[in-house]
């Protein structure tokens, strides 16, 4: 039944579509893609981005309800993000494997736990780290890395109260096939808590979210930057050339995707650390030549974060929501999604997983976008682009010209070192295509938590993931962050809300992993 519902909608979105995509035969087919999906995408961004006056400003709820999540469970868990950094380096080094060997042998799981934080990592590591800090700097000037770091730390909270419930509530069929992440905590947690209706409700609308999530942040957004990358870096035009490149963008991932979390973690394992090195290398390489401007950079980093130059409106508190707006979107914590793909891991200690998963938004925000940030700051100390002056999302230089997103970081490259955009492309490519091929797992998940675990259901979402990796690369940047941005931000409210009800289910696992350690190894 609700797979013939599904179909009925889709059918209804496609036909409703169709008459914007194919009027105006004069324009050119990217162009009349985007004309379509533009009125939806203002639409979404408006509903998820509704404010409230606070302290004098217009702040988001959502980003109100994600700070007080990170705050309070950073200060519930004792500073989980700090104190035990060095033992989730640990368990991902296999040091406490041992553990998994003794008593019963209930720890199923398809991954193991490298495998894990390299599949969610892709997922979080991705073009964000690229693009959404060139935006967040061009918006709110050198002050919104500050929000970003900041937003970051506080995340690592968020995402091991996730994790941890993500493994605690999973599912396990006769096939030793996992199904978990906020649609299992959610419903069961808030069942066991004898809230069964709310637990339903939260859980439906997160996964209606997350497959939404899905075709935007985790696909469309990530092929329409590594298109614009691809067209701008070698000069290809043409009508129709981000549609191309979207057809062999979806090519290539349906070929990975058709083998499930297996596949995409052996595929991850390798990609992940190899385009991490790859993009940090390069980004390193051009801060070291330009030791000189780093101090004064840092310098510009804090002080604007207080008493910001560019003309923001909402002075601090406008650049802070621009730092932790483009955070959120980079390293998702308090999203819910990397416990998705977390919760597949082979262990029998739920919160051996929230350790593993509270390093990702170090890596992804804390390290990886504050080095793009340095990059794209050093690079405008002679004044390349305008810090404020911005028209759909796009920098103002100074010849005139604009320049969006992924582009800036790139322009930030070639300046430093002539050539080095380059490989700032291969790295693009890769970012994109390893965060396609994670969120195509948590959108899929999602979808079967709707619509059953059918065969047929589960081709169904991946044809229909296929047409937005198409549709991403042809649609403007404008357009296309406005419906990610809000997607994925989106997720949020539901999971949050079920976090501040569920989170003493988190200590009580951490507690029992604690013991463990403490009962036959040296932590």
């Amino acid at each position: 039944m609700y797979f013939k519902k599904a179909q009925r909608t889709v059918l209804f979105l496609l036909v409703g579509l169709m008459p914007s995509v194919v009027c105006s035969q004069e324009k050119g087919l990217d162009e009349r893609i985007n004309e379509a999906f533009m009125p939806f995408a203002i639409w979404w961004e408006n509903l998820v981005f509704s404010e409230v006056i606070l302290l004098g400003s217009s702040i988001p709820i959502v980003l109100i309800l994600l700070l007080f999540g990170a705050l309070f469970f950073t200060v519930y868990f004792g500073f989980i993000n700090v104190r035990f950094f060095p033992m989730a380096i640990r368990v991902v080094r296999g040091k406490y494997d041992e553990l998994e060997k003794d008593g019963n042998n209930d720890h199923s799981g398809e991954v193991n736990h490298f495998q894990a934080l390299t599949t969610a990592v892709s997922g979080t590591v991705g073009l964000g780290n690229i693009a959404m800090v060139a935006v967040a700097i061009s918006i709110g000037g050198p002050g919104a890395t500050f929000w970003m770091i900041i937003a970051g730390l506080l995340g690592m909270s968020s995402k091991f109260v996730e994790c941890t419930l993500g493994v605690h509530y999973r599912d396990i069929d006769k096939e030793g096939n996992v199904f978990g992440g906020p649609m299992y905590y959610l419903s069961r947690g808030f069942k066991e808590n004898g809230q069964k209706w709310l637990g339903k409700l939260l859980a439906t609308i997160f996964a209606l979210l997350c497959v939404g999530a899905s075709f935007g942040g985790g696909n469309a957004f990530q092929t329409n930057q590594a298109a614009a990358q691809i067209i701008s870096r070698f000069g290809i035009e043409g009508d129709g050339t981000g549609t191309f490149i979207g057809i062999l963008f979806a090519i290539l991932v349906g070929i990975v995707i058709i083998g499930g979390i297996k596949r995409i973690a052996k595929v991850t394992e390798k990609i992940v650390p190899f385009m991490a090195a790859l993009y940090v290398g390069a980004a390193l390489v051009i801060i070291f030549l330009n030791l000189d401007r780093v101090v004064e950079a840092m310098a510009l980093i804090v002080t604007e974060a207080f008493s910001p130059k560019a003309t923001i409106t909402g002075g601090f508190i406008g650049v802070m929501i621009q730092g932790f707006r483009r955070a959120a979107f980079s390293n998702e914590a308090g999203a819910g999604s990397a416990a998705i793909a977390h919760s597949a891991v082979k262990t029998k200690y739920a919160a051996s997983e929230g350790l593993v998963g509270l390093l990702e938004p170090f890596i992804d925000t804390v390290v990886i976008c504050t080095i793009t940030a340095l990059v794209i700051i050093i690079f405008n100390m002679d004044g390349a682009f305008v810090y404020g002056d911005v028209i759909d999302q796009h920098a103002l230089l100074r010849d005139g010209t604009r320049v969006g997103g992924v582009n800036l970081t790139a322009m930030a490259f070639e300046n430093a070192i002539p050539g080095s955009s380059y490989v700032l492309v291969f790295a693009v490519v890769l970012f994109a295509f390893s965060t396609i091929i994670s969120w195509s797992y948590y959108g899929l998940q999602s979808w079967k938590y709707l619509f059953g675990r059918g065969r047929y259901t589960e081709l169904l979402y991946k044809l229909l993931f296929l047409v937005f990796t198409v549709m991403g690369a042809a649609i403007t940047l404008d357009a296309v962050l406005k419906f990610s941005d809000a997607m994925i931000l989106a997720l949020v409210f539901p999971n949050i809300i079920g976090l501040l009800f569920l989170f003493p289910k988190a200590k009580e696992e951490l507690n029992i992993y604690l013991k463990r350690i403490r009962k036959g190894y040296a932590a």
